[in-house]
């Protein structure tokens, strides 16, 4: 899977380093990952399902996924 990244330079999943949400269970249930490190190199918060890590990702710019994160936090959006 390869995104292009912001600054025009390819971005595969295979280098990036993924972590899994803390509200994820140990129960394989509804699991997202993401790749903070890509903020800083490409300008984009990449997620992914973390049980399917070869699957599509969505990539979102800084403020969008900052936004929607507080959108979830404050209960905003639907379960």
């Amino acid at each position: 899977m390869r995104h292009q990244a912001r600054k025009d330079a390819p971005v595969t999943t295979e280098t990036l380093r993924w972590f899994k949400s803390t509200h994820s269970g140990a129960n394989g249930g509804e699991c997202v990952e993401w790749a903070p490190t890509a903020v800083q190199t490409h300008g984009i918060v990449p997620i992914r399902d973390s049980k399917r890590t070869h699957g599509p990702t969505l990539s979102f710019t800084p403020t969008a996924w900052t936004t929607f994160v507080a959108a979830v936090k404050d209960g905003l959006t639907a379960a």
